[in-house]
């Protein structure tokens, strides 16, 4: 779908700018669904700058956009004993750098209509960009990101204004009966482990927090070697490189973060139950599950696509919802990290139904670890997973979604090539084995969090 850049004056003003770059972005899907180079798996480039970054790169000429993205092995997992350092150090980078304010870097970006947002996860904190490749607009954009990467302020107005914010979203958080749950779930999963850690920490952990422990974690951890490189758009491979050593070459060497410590398996079953005010009882039940790279990945992935994580047809969706009418979804998914992420079932339900749903659930995945999937299951699951496959890559964003992944985690570069292959090689035994092995409904955690649920100790 080519642009008609003729519409539009050689020196356009800022509201023609925007338009052009909105119009750009919102047919970036449509283009790539269409075009034969990007529905393909896409070709992706590997390289390390000369101080250690690793660069993921491909080139997507389809449109005169690029999408770029830096990850730090510098998530909530890195806080160590101040939770929400990382989470503050990230979101401080844009609120002052180069002696520039807050709102001075953001018209740097809107003059020309980039795009720039920042977050922090639990394994990751990520410097996002997308921006025009017109060379005026490409060079202040980078530029801009470039001063927020390597030039950071952390003015202390910006700091206390931040810190304020965050202190907000928590008390905001303890009226969210989901919140609560996700909160208590992850408390019991990781008891001695760095995942424990909320992303947005805690209200001791904030306010013990100061600019200079700021600067020590940024220091620390946004060094060249600690960080991910991810770059898709309309380049060549030299325009690549030359971006990579623009953004990443001023970041001093460092060195890469330390392995996380392994996740221990849960020695036993344990339920909590806390009283809420609210309508309906939210439920969540797991336990640690796989990290990337999982020689088990693969059966899963595709078993727990079958049992919870493809919807209305999922097995936990039929007998919770079809069947007995308990809550409207139910789900289960597993979030593989850097060591093992969280398993997790997951529903909600009306306060007076909530034992039922509760016990339909564990029966469910009960039947499910004992006998595994059934020949008609396991066929329509291929179908439905690798016919979705290529929707999957259909954009920018997405593939630099994948390259991302697959660069933080150091998967396979023909890890998006072999995907579909891999998902039909699964049989029902590979199935069945992993989940026997590795789910143990008598050691999950649960945790109920609603109105009349009998609040009790851990038991």
């Amino acid at each position: 779908m080519p642009i008609n850049l003729s519409l539009y004056s050689k020196k356009p003003n800022m509201k023609n700018k925007l338009f052009l770059s909105l119009l750009i972005i919102s047919t970036l899907s449509f283009s790539a669904l269409v075009s034969t180079t990007v529905s393909a798996n896409p070709d992706i480039e590997h390289w390390r700058t000369t101080n250690g970054t690793h660069v993921y790169f491909v080139s997507a000429p389809e449109l005169p956009i690029v999408d770029i993205r830096i990850i730090f092995n510098a998530g909530a997992a890195r806080d160590g004993d101040d939770p929400g350092l990382a989470i503050l150090t990230n979101g401080l980078l844009a609120e002052g750098a180069g002696s520039l304010s807050a709102g001075q870097l953001a018209e740097q970006f809107e003059s020309i209509g980039a795009r720039f947002s920042n977050s922090a996860q639990r394994d990751m904190a990520i410097l996002s960009l997308r921006t025009l490749t017109e060379k005026k607009a490409f060079d202040s954009a980078v530029g801009t990101l470039t001063t927020i990467l390597t030039q950071p302020d952390f003015p202390k107005t910006a700091f206390e204004r931040e810190r304020r914010r965050l202190l907000t979203t928590l008390k905001r958080n303890k009226q969210s009966p989901g919140k609560q749950a996700n909160e208590a779930f992850f408390n019991a999963l990781y008891v001695k482990h760095p995942y424990r850690n909320q992303p947005t920490g805690t209200e001791a952990g904030i306010n013990g927090l100061d600019t200079a422990k700021l600067k020590a974690f940024y220091d620390k951890y946004y060094v060249s070697r600690n960080a991910i490189l991810a770059i898709v758009g309309d380049l060549s491979r030299a325009d690549a490189e030359k971006l990579a050593q623009t953004l990443m070459g001023k970041l001093p060497e460092g060195e890469p973060a330390d392995n996380l410590p392994p996740v221990e398996a849960l020695a036993e079953g344990k339920e909590i139950r806390i009283n809420h005010p609210s309508a309906q009882t939210h439920i969540l039940v797991g336990q640690p599950g796989m990290k990337r790279g999982d020689p088990d990945y693969f059966a899963l992935y595709v078993g727990n696509h079958i049992v919870g994580g493809s919807g209305l047809v999922a097995r936990l969706s039929n007998e919770i919802r079809e069947k007995r009418g308990l809550a409207y979804s139910s789900y289960s998914y597993f979030v593989p990290m850097q060591q093992y992420g969280p398993y997790t079932i997951g529903l909600q339900t009306k306060n007076e139904s909530a034992d039922e749903a509760l016990v339909v659930l564990r029966e469910t995945i009960d039947k499910f670890v004992k006998e595994g999937p059934t020949a008609e299951e396991l066929e329509a699951a291929k179908k439905n997973i690798t016919g979705g496959f290529p929707l999957r890559i259909s954009s920018n964003k997405k593939i630099i979604d994948y390259i991302g992944m697959i660069g933080f985690y150091q998967l396979p570069m023909d890890y998006l090539d072999t995907f579909n292959e891999r998902v039909q090689a699964i049989t029902l035994e590979d199935i069945k084995k992993a989940f026997q092995k590795r789910i143990h409904l008598d050691k999950m955690v649960t945790v109920m969090v609603g109105g009349n649920v009998n609040p009790s100790s851990e038991k």
